[in-house]
């Protein structure tokens, strides 16, 4: 649905597309935490660690805009859907 020149589809697809490659990149960072830590460098695989942290956070607010997209066209439309 086009809602005020967005495609919300392609919109939350796009952020969907986003989402996967913050989710590949927490994986990098998480094979780097544990060279770190059993390579015994305890302050760079304190900050992976909470690299990886932030990333989680980045994710939920992806998942969160995700669901609002839809949540916003629905509201902005004007159109309503009534059961008949």
């Amino acid at each position: 649905m086009c809602t005020n020149g967005i495609n919300t589809t392609q919109f939350k697809n796009n952020i969907e597309q986003i989402d996967e490659a913050i989710a590949l990149t927490r994986r990098w960072v998480h094979r780097a935490y544990h060279s770190a830590d059993d390579g015994g460098q305890a302050k760079t695989a304190s900050l992976l660690q909470k690299s990886q942290s932030l990333l989680d956070e980045v994710r939920a607010l992806l998942s969160e805009a995700a669901d609002t997209v839809e949540e916003e066209a629905d509201t902005s439309s004007g159109v309503s859907v009534n059961l008949v």
